[in-house]
């Protein structure tokens, strides 16, 4: 097992962000190139400004695993349950699940899975709760830069600490639209919409250590945080989960050790209406 705490400055991550999801984040998608141009200049006034003041905060591990069915295994101790795509990407696809990423345990070959969090702190302290407008660029600016760093602390974990891609050459653009190998799906994203997942990264990781707690549900504070894994498979995709039956949220509680009810508050927004 290998496990790292990062420290970066906001002028290193700073060429990581990705300006599309700031954008959306304002509902400027589809608006004027003058327009955006205008709110990206304020924006970048306040990252000359955060330079001097913050830093981000990254941690990662990477361990002996194996996918178990729908589970991974993790240093043969640590099970953790994962959901099954209820409907193919396309048509004659398989249904994916993030264990099916990993080597399988009867295969008798361990392979390995990263965990990382990554977390900007102290920016939201600032704030003046009383001007809207500085509350929401700072807040998406802080949410932006914990993605930035995710994104190059996950870079460097590919080819240095982890080192399964070390000929990887990409540009920015190249990095940012996801052409290298492997992917890091987030807690709370599509296919991982189960925040109470982080109890048990907290556990394996230490969150702590980089000054993120956990509420009751799982959520991360401070708010511009970010925690996942990361699967290094050539063939590791994206994909979302969608709604998931009552057979499956049981099925899943029954791997989690945890009572259904408390799974269905935790999965809420994953399930087919009844």
């Amino acid at each position: 097992m290998m496990k790292k705490k990062l420290s970066y400055s906001i002028q290193s991550v700073r060429p990581y962000i990705n300006w599309i999801y700031f954008y959306y984040a304002w509902g400027m998608t589809d608006k004027p190139k003058n327009e955006k141009q205008k709110l990206r200049d304020d924006a970048e006034e306040r990252l000359d400004d955060f330079e001097k003041k913050y830093h981000t905060r990254a941690l990662f591990g990477i361990f002996d695993a194996n996918g178990d069915g729908d589970d991974i295994l993790i240093e043969r101790k640590v099970r953790i349950p994962f959901l099954r795509q209820q409907k193919p990407t396309n048509q004659g696809e398989p249904n994916l699940c993030l264990s099916d990423f990993v080597r399988p345990l009867s295969s008798g070959v361990s392979d390995q899975v990263g965990m990382f969090a990554t977390t900007v702190e102290g920016i939201m302290e600032t704030v003046s709760y009383g001007d809207a407008f500085e509350q929401m660029m700072t807040q998406t600016l802080a949410d932006r830069l914990a993605e930035a760093t995710a994104e190059k602390m996950h870079q460097e974990v590919r080819t240095t600490y982890w080192g399964y891609a070390p000929n990887e050459h990409l540009t920015m653009e190249e990095l940012l639209h996801e052409h290298y190998q492997g992917i890091r799906p987030a807690i709370g994203y599509p296919s991982l919409p189960d925040t109470s997942i982080n109890f048990i990264l907290s556990k394996l990781l230490g969150m702590r250590e980089i000054g993120i707690r956990l509420t009751e549900n799982g959520m991360m504070i401070p708010h511009a945080s970010v925690s996942g894994f990361i699967l290094a498979h050539p063939q590791a995709c994206y994909f979302n989960l969608g709604k998931i039956g009552e057979d499956q949220l049981k099925d899943y509680a029954q791997r989690r050790g945890v009572p259904l009810e408390l799974i269905r508050k935790f999965l809420v927004s994953s399930l087919l209406k009844k």
